[in-house]
């Protein structure tokens, strides 16, 4: 097979890991900068070109789309949709977890457990909204925030007061969380490949640090979930349409709760905490679904 892996660095974990672990199972992977490709939108025979030349013959394309570049990656994506080209996971699944918003009406309509979550785009009633989630402490976030970044705890309600008009002063759009204390800066990212959870890793923030991520000094190691959490990660996966995914759970007192649905999930973090070849896995999945013409949107949406 040949297969296209959209990325802007060669050189990350992820990337080299799976091209190598294509590689390995004798196919061909070309990775190609999505912000590179410019395409010829057209009815008949929509086409992609990169450096040149036409990006035909690929068999599968797995997108590595990051959030800073969503908007003409996704559009990258469904281009290659058009083309009758398999793509791991969708452009509409990527947009649709991209969007932190849409994603938890999405989950909540299906009765994912979700932190209580508050949206407003005024702060006329900001007292009301802060006690619609249950009051300080409480989270705020950048809705288009990544990594960690654009995450705040604020731990009395003026500070909360001050960080929500704060972030409207900047016309940001921004989601108010109940804050979860008893999962004590630890967060579980599943890692869904087809509908089944393929690895688990706890990650642990660093004293003194609420956010678990890895980009923020926090720790990873293997860890065993329960029947529900799995539930939870495989159906949250499955309402967002993806069919490779990092999903991000918190345990509370009321259950399993999905932080976050995350696309592109890192691998590095994964495969290193559970000694799996998570990259393989991909691949293998792959081999058994990819076919021409069998992405379900074709570009639609």
């Amino acid at each position: 097979m040949k297969i296209g892996i959209l990325s802007r660095n060669a050189q990350l974990y992820s990337t080299r890991r799976l091209v190598e672990a294509a590689g390995e199972r004798g196919h061909t992977a070309e990775v190609i900068d999505p912000l590179r490709c410019y395409m010829n939108i057209t009815t008949h025979r929509p086409s992609i070109h990169y450096a040149g030349k036409n990006l035909d013959g690929f068999d599968a394309i797995i997108p590595r789309v990051g959030a800073s570049v969503t908007f003409f990656g996704t559009a990258v994506v469904r281009q290659f949709e058009m083309m009758g080209v398999y793509c791991l996971n969708e452009s509409v699944a990527i947009s649709r977890s991209r969007d932190k918003l849409r994603s938890f009406q999405l989950l909540a309509r299906k009765g994912i457990g979700l932190p209580v979550t508050g949206f407003a785009h005024s702060t006329r009633y900001t007292d009301d909204l802060i006690d619609m989630v249950g009051g300080a402490p409480l989270v705020v976030k950048l809705l288009e925030g990544t990594q960690g970044i654009g995450v705040v705890l604020a731990e009395t309600q003026s500070a909360a007061h001050s960080v929500i008009e704060a972030f409207r002063g900047l016309e940001a759009n921004i989601l108010v969380q109940e804050f979860i204390k008893e999962a004590g800066g630890r967060d579980l990212r599943c890692f869904v490949i087809g509908g089944k959870v393929a690895a688990v890793m706890s990650r642990q923030g660093k004293e003194g640090e609420f956010r678990s991520n890895l980009h923020r000094g926090g720790k990873a190691s293997i860890a065993k979930i329960s029947p529900e959490e799995r539930s939870t990660a495989v159906r949250a996966a499955g309402i967002m349409g993806l069919n490779v995914a990092g999903v991000d759970l918190l345990r509370s007192n009321h259950g399993p709760v999905v932080m976050e649905v995350n696309s592109s999930p890192g691998l590095e973090g994964i495969e290193t905490a559970s000694g799996q070849d998570i990259a393989g896995k991909v691949v293998e999945f792959i081999e058994a679904n990819a076919a021409a013409g069998k992405t379900k949107t074709r570009g639609r949406g």
